[in-house]
């Protein structure tokens, strides 16, 4: 498996697929190559792009070192765009898109999908979180975490009896990560799409609008009938079309 090496020294894994312009692929939380949309989402590109998938700090094959910050996150991203010849398309998801979003000084473009900017100063939910994982709670941590994303309580029992709990409850404790970037969010300066779906909640589709709104000229997009959990599918095409749109 390639890696890249981060400014701290953070080994970052990736791979990548597919030929023509270099595109990189974020994930949000919870989510890591070998557990989240972003394969799926790189299979449907290959076609038109050289896309790089990677594991987060903390996440599957990637380091961890510490103390975090949001910066060295940044510093990751960049060295895969480093790596990518240094010239390359972003595209993140949820809390992925508002990483994107503070990398952006080295993207080309960017593409967005419902950045939840309209939860970034919830202090309870950091206030616990922080408790949780300071005493080594991780499951715990992560069930707070479905919880707030409105997962029912009898749903998160069950799914924490499932063998699937055990990959998330390994990489628990990067949800303070991602609650650090969204903390730290700022507007792009690039060009920038930002996509939600027709059928999430009202609050990620006030997320996207205020992404949206942040960014001069920013153009938006809604995908009827998909949520958060958007179909890599759909959301494809719509990448190539803004993406490559801007190179013609």
């Amino acid at each position: 498996m390639p890696t890249v090496t981060s400014a701290d020294g953070t080994r970052i894994a990736y791979e990548r697929g597919g030929s023509g312009p270099a595109l990189v692929l974020v994930d949000g939380a919870m989510c890591y190559r070998a557990g989240g949309p972003m394969r799926p989402l790189a299979a449907q590109l290959t076609e038109h792009f050289t896309v790089y998938a990677y594991d987060r700090r903390g996440r599957g094959e990637s380091g961890d070192t510490l103390p975090y910050a949001p910066e060295r996150e940044v510093e990751d991203l960049h060295a895969l765009v480093d790596a990518a010849g240094g010239d390359a398309y972003l595209c993140g998801i949820s809390s992925g898109a508002a990483l994107v979003m503070l990398a952006s000084s080295r993207a080309r473009a960017i593409v967005l999908y419902e950045p939840p900017l309209h939860a970034t100063h919830d202090d309870d939910y950091t206030k616990q979180l922080t408790e949780l994982l300071d005493e080594g709670r991780k499951g715990d941590a992560v069930a707070l975490f479905m919880a707030k994303v409105g997962m029912p309580a009898e749903v998160v029992a069950g799914f924490r009896a499932s063998p699937g709990w055990a990959p998330l409850e390994a990489i628990g404790h990067t949800l303070a990560y991602d609650d650090a970037v969204l903390r730290h969010w700022r507007p792009a300066a690039v060009r920038t799409l930002v996509v939600s779906g027709g059928a999430s909640p009202q609050g990620l589709r006030d997320g996207a609008r205020i992404a949206a709104g942040a960014v001069p000229g920013a153009r938006e997009r809604v995908l009827d009938g998909q949520t958060h959990d958007v179909d890599p599918a759909a959301l494809a095409p719509v990448l190539v079309e803004f993406l490559l749109a801007g190179d013609r």
